[in-house]
Parts: C-alpha cells; structure tokens; sequence
C-alpha cells in the first residue's frame, strides 16, 4: 500500500472533500465553500486540548479527527443546510463547526426523513 504524505493539512482536507468536485458544484457559492474549508483547516491545526461544539465541550482530538473524515457528501450536506435555512444566525462560525462536527453522524437519517416525508406527504 502506498502512502500520500502531505506537506500541509490544507491538501489533505480539499482532497478529502474532493474540492475541485464542489468548487464547480457550487459555482455561485464559492465564496461560501471557500470560508467552510478555512474553517475545517482552522479548526484541524488548532493546539488546544479542548474543542467546544454546540455549548459541549469535546476533547480536541475528537473534532480534529471528525473534521479529517469528512467528505463532498458532508460538504455538500452543509452547504444544502445553508441554502434551505430560513433563520437567522448569529454566531455563523459556531453554526458551521456544529453542522460540520454533526455532520457524519446526521447525514444519513436526515435523509431517510427527507424520504419518508416526500413519499409520506404526497411528494412522490
């Protein structure tokens, strides 16, 4: 097995999301892409102990760990939860690090409900 070493962990995340994939993906919102990865690499390269997420306090590692696993669908699943929010944000940054470090572990029943809703609501 051969291994990619990396020289900054920037290149490591936009491979991960496949970044070129979501830049033309989302053509009009790269600016928006663009502030989310500087947040994961933010966030990756932090030296602290502790990461607080959604008023929880999680040991670093934790969140740099989940934040490296992410992918273009997590990404994808951000940016879609952006476009379809109607409420008002005030703390942009914390929202996103929530929507990203929850994004692994929500994806997949959110979108089992965005099934059973359109099959259950008249959608199909």
């Amino acid at each position: 097995m051969e291994y990619v070493i990396y020289e900054q962990p920037q290149d490591l995340i936009l491979e991960n999301i496949e970044y070129d994939f979501l830049k033309q993906r989302f053509g009009t919102y790269c600016e928006d892409l663009e502030e989310i990865v500087e947040l994961i690499v933010e966030t990756v390269c932090a030296k602290r102990k502790i990461t607080r997420i959604a008023g929880s306090d999680f040991p670093h590692e934790v969140v740099r760990s989940r934040f490296l696993k992410l992918d273009s669908s997590h990404i994808e699943f951000v940016m879609d939860s952006l476009k379809k929010n109607t409420t008002e944000i005030r703390n942009m940054k914390q929202y996103l690090l929530t929507v990203l470090f929850n994004a692994p572990t929500t994806i997949n029943n959110h979108y089992t409900s965005q099934v059973n809703h359109d099959m259950y609501a008249g959608g199909w």
